[in-house]
Order: structure tokens, then sequence, then C-alpha cells
């Protein structure tokens, strides 16, 4: 049981790694919660099942991959670590930019027009935009190759995958219920602090999974 709660909380961690940093997407819900609160769930609820997604495939194949390179293991762990890692300076770096609008985990697109239309045109919407972003594939695919035999059990891969859409779902439906006290923008120095909380939590992860060394 403990180590389902762990795989819980690293799947958590991910998530929330991949949704805290706030970007194109995160200013995209805010603006829809001052538009409209139903079709703003519908859009982070979106956001979220599309982490789950590439959480679920990358946890299938992950398992597979580091069964593949069996007797390397170590070395699978360090080159998914420095993926990580680099992901985690580029968001870094990206957060010294005053007006910081692009570069997170979930949002290398433009905001789209405003007319939104009703809550499953709006969850289609979003769900288009995170998809064709390939830094979240890229991200839960090193994450879950590097974890390898932790995730190989179906029980513990869902109990990952389930933390990722949970972490996940609830940082996007905050932004959406913080949606009516911040605006419809949010300050540069606001965002950047989650783009360093966010990108900060993967170079954690990148951490780990690199130790210990080969």
């Amino acid at each position: 049981m403990s180590e389902m709660w762990t795989t819980a909380v690293a799947g958590a961690a991910a998530g929330l790694g991949v949704a805290m940093p706030l970007g194109a997407m995160g200013v995209l819900l805010i603006q829809e919660g001052m538009r409209d609160r139903r079709n703003a769930i519908a859009a982070a609820a979106a956001v979220a099942v599309v982490d789950l997604a590439y959480a679920a495939v990358a946890t299938a194949l992950g398992p597979l991959v580091a069964s593949a390179l069996s007797g390397v293991e170590a070395w699978v762990r360090l080159v998914s670590a420095a993926v990580l890692m680099v992901i985690a300076l580029r968001g870094l770096w990206a957060s010294r930019s005053a007006g910081a609008e692009a570069g997170s985990a979930d949002d290398p697109v433009a905001p789209p027009g405003r007319d939104a239309g009703g809550p499953a045109r709006t969850f289609a919407r979003f769900a288009a935009l995170t998809l064709v972003n390939p830094t979240t594939a890229l991200y839960f695919a090193a994450l879950t190759t590097a974890q390898g035999a932790a995730l190989r059990g179906g029980a513990a891969g869902t109990v990952f995958v389930a933390g990722v859409f949970a972490a996940s779902l609830v940082w996007q439906q905050l932004l959406v219920a913080a949606s009516g006290f911040t605006g419809a923008r949010i300050g540069a120095r606001a965002r950047a602090w989650t783009f360093r909380i966010g990108f900060g939590l993967v170079a954690v992860y990148a951490v780990k999974v690199a130790l210990p060394l080969p």
C-alpha cells in the first residue's frame, strides 16, 4: 500500500510539473473563466484529459522500452534525466523574461478567437490546442521510461496516471476558480513564479531519476 501511495504522489508531482507553468493555455483558461464559468470548467477538464492521455501512452510504452534496453538501465535513466533537465532549464530560462507567454509544458500556441461556443466545443478546442504540443509527450516519455520497472505492473501504472490526471485537473480548475479574482490577465511576476515552481519540480524529477549514477 505504501508503494502505491508513493506512486500516486509521484504521479501527482509529475502532473503538477507539466500543468503549473502558466503560459498561453493558463491565460486562456483564466480568460474563459471571466467569460463563462461552464465553458471554463470544460476547458480545464480538456487540458487535464490530454495530460492523462499522454501519461497513459507513455506509461504503457515506457516499461517496454526499459525492458528492451535491459542491462543498460542506468544509462537509460541518465538519458531520460538529461531530457527532463533540458525541459526544466529551458522553462526556467523562459521564466526570466518579464513577459513570458510561452514555453510551458502545455502551451505552444497563440490564443484563439473569443467565440468559444458551448462547453462541448470549448472542450474540443482546448483539447486540440493541448494535443499539438510535443513537449508534453516528450516529458512523460522520458519520465516513465526512466521509472521503467516501477511502473511495470498494471496497478502501479494506473495509479501513476490517476495521480497525473488528478493533479492536472485540480490545478486547471483552480485557475478557473481564480479567474474571478485575478481578472482576464495575470501579472508577469506571478506567471514567472508559476514557471519557476513547475519547472523546478521537473528539475527535481530529473535529479531523482538520474541517481544513482551509472
